[in-house]
């Protein structure tokens, strides 16, 4: 009978950390994030490093790029910026909007920084016209930069530079880390073609700050299922147990 026990919660224990990992290893297709008119974006992209997420719609009847840019601080009170660079590939010469809080819980706040090198991050205008520009805060520290770019017309494409950092100190960043998945975020960002990423699933309700795209509500068909098949093997060994 002590036996039959033990295994009871061992698989009790183990079905409940079923249910928790797809929040854990979501992906851009499982954050329901939406445009500022509440709409799906056209396009997700799980970038390779940092943790982090882009969601964009390319306009080409007003060469415009609406964007989503998903990642977490690299601490409770620290920063992620994503930005366009219009002469190069690098940090240096991108056009970046960053990301903020200056305190843990506080809600963050997005700013502009003209980077001109890599020892000078301070605000500035940039170098293309831009609207709806907000930061929004999700379930598990995360932050969304929403924005609206003005691109090139006729490109097809911009060199986008992504970040995370560690550090605000009176409402100004500190230098990111360099570590190799520091000096990796950087690529190419594709409007359409064949080389384009898939595009995200279509619908999805309107959410709120703090609960859109977070671990809180990553994966729901994944969740459910995973559910189903736990409350199934919980009765299950619930029937061995009696017997």
């Amino acid at each position: 009978m002590a036996s039959h026990f033990s295994l009871l919660i061992v698989l009790v224990v183990a079905c409940f950390v079923s249910l928790i990992s797809p929040a854990v290893s979501q992906t851009c297709s499982t954050q329901n994030i939406l445009t500022t008119q509440k709409t799906p974006f056209q396009t997700c992209l799980d970038l390779p490093v940092l943790d982090s997420y882009l969601h964009y719609t390319y306009n080409a009847t007003n060469s415009s790029l609406s964007i989503a840019f998903v990642a977490t601080p690299a601490r409770p009170s620290g920063w992620v910026a994503w930005a366009i660079n219009p002469t190069g590939t690098g940090m240096a010469g991108s056009q970046a909007f960053v990301a903020l809080r200056s305190g843990p819980g506080v809600a963050p706040v997005v700013k502009t920084y003209n980077i001109s090198s890599y020892s000078t991050l301070v605000e500035g205008r940039l170098a293309f016209d831009f609207w709806d520009l907000r930061a929004e805060a999700l379930t598990g520290n995360r932050v969304v930069i929403h924005t609206s770019v003005k691109v090139p017309a006729g490109e097809d494409s911009v060199n986008q530079v992504w970040q995370i950092g560690g550090n605000v100190t009176n409402g100004r960043i500190g230098i990111h880390p360099f570590t190799p998945s520091n000096l990796k975020s950087t690529a190419v960002l594709r409007f359409s073609g064949s080389d384009a990423p898939a595009s995200a699933p279509g619908g999805g309700a309107s959410t709120t700050p703090g609960q859109a795209g977070g671990p809180g509500n990553a994966g729901s068909m994944t969740t459910s299922v995973n559910f189903g098949v736990s409350l199934g093997v919980l009765v299950l060994l619930g029937s061995i147990f009696i017997l």
